[in-house]
């Protein structure tokens, strides 16, 4: 879409100074155009969690699809809940406290998808996995261990880290740095096992 509109742009910037009215009919326009783009960027960009959970919901309600529709309900409570006890007004919720209602989302059906998958429960662990799925669509791309053992690794030589004494260092660290980005007990066993050796 960028390449689109720069290629517009240097279109219009050599339209022929000769020919006035049609500069100015295409400026005109295209000014339209651009500045409804950028509305449209910036209203997708700013749109908060609450607006595209409501929307996400719609979406599910029109397609049945259960799975999806429970999940998306589970964070809306989640939000609705955060309001009332931080006292926000509507949609005022931070980008990080969105985040960490995500993150807490998400670790709780894994959690809850490892006790069904010991205890044999498919079709709980079915519900679980894909209400999982639906949670991660709203929280930035998963990191694979190997990419959190790199991150984790850069952090501890930033911060001087040297033994387990230091975990606590790193941690603070980390958790900020990879919050929503993998699982809090992924990283502190790499955490522990990185210092250990």
């Amino acid at each position: 879409m960028a390449k689109w509109l720069l290629s517009i742009c240097t279109f219009v910037a050599k339209l022929p100074q000769s020919n006035a009215t049609v500069q100015r009919f295409v400026r005109t326009k295209f000014s339209r155009f651009f500045f409804l783009y950028v509305y449209c960027t910036y209203q997708n960009i700013s749109m908060s969690l609450k607006s595209k959970v409501e929307e996400g919901i719609k979406n599910a309600m029109r397609a049945k699809d259960q799975d999806t529709l429970r999940a998306l309900r589970a964070i809306k409570s989640l939000i609705l809940l955060e309001e009332t006890k931080s006292g926000s007004a509507e949609g005022s919720l931070s980008a990080d406290d969105e985040l960490k209602l995500l993150t807490k989302a998400a670790k709780q059906r894994r959690e809850s998808a490892e006790i069904y998958k010991a205890q044999g429960r498919e079709d709980l662990l079915v519900k679980e996995e894909a209400e999982l799925a639906t949670i991660e669509q709203f929280l930035p791309k998963q990191l694979t261990e190997e990419e959190v053992k790199a991150r984790l690794q850069d952090i501890i030589a930033r911060v001087g880290a040297s033994s387990p004494a230091d975990m606590g260092k790193v941690m603070g660290v980390a958790t900020k740095e990879l919050a929503g980005q993998a699982d809090g007990k992924v990283v502190s066993g790499l955490v522990k096992s990185l210092l250990a050796s």
